[in-house]
Order: C-alpha cells, then structure tokens, then sequence
C-alpha cells in the first residue's frame, strides 16, 4: 500500500462555496491525477470513496482527514464503486477486463480477490446491497446477456447468474457513479436497474420499460436511478454533451404500473448519479454541476457549476458528500 493524508485544515484543499438556494458546498480534500466514481456513506463520520490508478480513500472523522491508498498489484485498476459496511469493511469493484472485486476486513489495510472474470468483453458497471449483506453486480452485456453476479454474504463470495435478462443492440450500462442499479428492500424486487446507450430501459419485477430519454448513441441514455418506496427517479443524458437538457431525467410511479413522466422543470445538462435524501428532496450531480428538487423531481434548480461524478447520502445519518474528477470529495449542507 502506497500511504497519502490529506487534512482538513489544509488551506489548498478546502474551498468554502456558499450557493444562492440556501445550502453550502464545501470541498474538503483533492488528489491530483485521481478521478473518482466510487462513494459509499456508512455515517455521518465514516466515508469510503474509490477511484483510478487503484485508488481507496477513507475517513472516519467525518471527512476532516482522509487517508489515501493504493492498492498493491492493482495500480492500473479503475475502482468504479465501492460498499462499505463500517470502518473497516468493504468490497470494491474493478471494471475489467479482467474484472475484479476485491474485499478489505481490515480498514483498507489488505484485500482479498473474492471475485474475477476474464471473459472477453468484461466491462462491470455498479453493485447494490441490501443491509442483510445480499448484492449484485451488473455489467455491460455479455454474447447478448446483461451481465449479473450475485452475493449473500457482504460479498465474500459471488455466483453468477445464468438467466439474466437479453440485452438490445447497442444497450450497456454507465459505469459513471455505481448508481445504476440500487437496492429496494421489495422482497418481490430487490433490485432496480436501467440501462443505456442507444435505447435506455428500466427492470422492474417483471416488466422492462422504455424510457424517453436521449438516444442512438453510446453516450446517451440513463446513467443512474433513485428509489424511495414507491417512487424512482432516472437521470442522464448525454455525457459527451455535457449542457444538454433535453430528456435527461424521468419521474417513475411504480405503484401505477411504473407510469412515467419528465420533470416541470429537468435538472441542468448530464447528470451521472441522482438520490433521495428524503422522500421529497433529491440530489443529481455530473460534469454540469449540482442540482436540487424539493418536491420528488418535479421541478430542479441548479445550485453549483462544480463537476462531481458521484453523491451518497449517508445510511445512518444526514451527511451529504460528492466525489469527482481530481479527486475533489466535498461536503453539502442543506439549510
């Protein structure tokens, strides 16, 4: 392991932004040369995040110091998401190929390679747990088949899933936040999961639905998914066009037979991860800023220019933190 600090208190890692809709971002740490996709918020206290050039970073004061890390033998592995459990546990995922997962009991200290696939055209994109430690990875279709892999056990170990559902030509999925895929706590549907590129759709229980967002190209489509009961909310876009609105989020009523819509008024340009902080306010970031909704998605307002890839809320707690490019990892308060 390679060892790098960064402090709180250190005046050219921090950058106090107080925005015009009555909450503050503050960046509270930075690595040159390092992107950052993977975040996962234990609590208000703890915060893993993972990233480029086998990349780790944790905190456990809440985001005052963070300790930085490479993983041994995986320089050149792009960590895309990361779950942790508590301060000292959680699995990380290498998109391929070939791909890894890799899992730390010890507080990012040592890992272990609990999954790998060298099939060609291996490309994984996101997991989701649920808090009995059940999860799943998913990645870009393999010979036609949407890749799954499946695990019950905080993710020591993964089985494949031989019957996963078909892919359309040209559909993958975005590796840009992790968020693509989420847990639903739904015995009948554990998972939530979209797809995009040149057609976006969303897999629920049984049913596959077309979603109205951009389109045709590999760069298109939805990137991430939100779920409060019975309520999910897609963003997206198109990445390569980074203030481009158009069609860049769907509103889902999975009580009514997930009956879409899009918003009064769509969050600014590419988003690449959205979620509920509560059942009402939701949070969408990307290359084209920070957004905020106050009533479930309806209507959005741009409340930063600054690019982050990624936002998590914590699981027990109401910290908010993002992750981006340059390794920037900040903090936002809501008022």
């Amino acid at each position: 392991m390679k060892h790098f600090y960064t402090s709180f208190l250190a005046a050219l890692l921090l950058c106090n932004i107080a925005l015009a809709q009555g909450a503050t971002l503050n960046i509270i740490a930075a690595k040159e040369n390092i992107s950052i996709r993977g975040l996962s918020v234990v609590s208000d206290k703890i915060i893993w995040c993972s990233g480029s050039k086998g990349s780790i970073a944790r905190s456990i004061d809440g985001g005052k110091t963070f300790r930085w890390k490479t993983v041994a033998g995986y320089e050149q592995n792009d960590f895309r998401d990361i779950e942790a459990f508590d301060e000292n546990t959680a699995v990380i995922m290498a998109i391929g190929a070939p791909a890894f997962i890799l899992k730390t009991k010890d507080g990012g200290k040592t890992w272990q390679k609990v999954f790998e696939d060298s099939t060609d055209g291996m490309f994984l994109d996101a997991m989701a747990f649920d808090k009995k430690g059940n999860g799943i990875v998913i990645g870009d279709p393999i010979n036609g088949m949407i890749y799954q892999a499946f695990t019950n056990d905080y993710g020591a170990t993964w089985s494949k899933n031989k019957n996963a559902s078909n892919a359309t030509k040209g559909e993958s999925f975005f590796a840009s936040s992790g968020t693509n895929i989420v847990a639903t706590a739904n015995n009948k549907q554990p998972y939530l999961w979209v797809s995009g590129g040149v057609v976006s759709r969303l897999f629920y229980k049984s049913s596959i639905i077309l979603l109205a967002m951009q389109k045709g190209r590999e760069t298109t489509g939805a990137n991430s998914v939100a779920y409060h009961k019975n309520k999910a909310v897609v963003v997206g876009g198109d990445f390569s066009k980074p203030n481009n609105s158009d069609s860049n989020c769907i509103l889902v009523n999975l009580k009514r037979n997930a009956k879409c819509s899009k918003p009064i008024q769509a969050p600014l340009g590419y988003k690449s991860c959205v979620i509920f902080y509560n059942k009402n306010t939701l949070i969408a970031c990307g290359t084209s800023g920070v957004d905020i909704s106050y009533d479930a998605g309806l209507h959005w307002r741009n409340i930063s220019k600054e690019s982050f890839h990624v936002v998590q809320k914590a699981k027990k707690g109401r910290a908010i933190f993002l992750a981006g490019a340059k390794g920037r990892i900040a903090t936002l308060v809501l008022d």
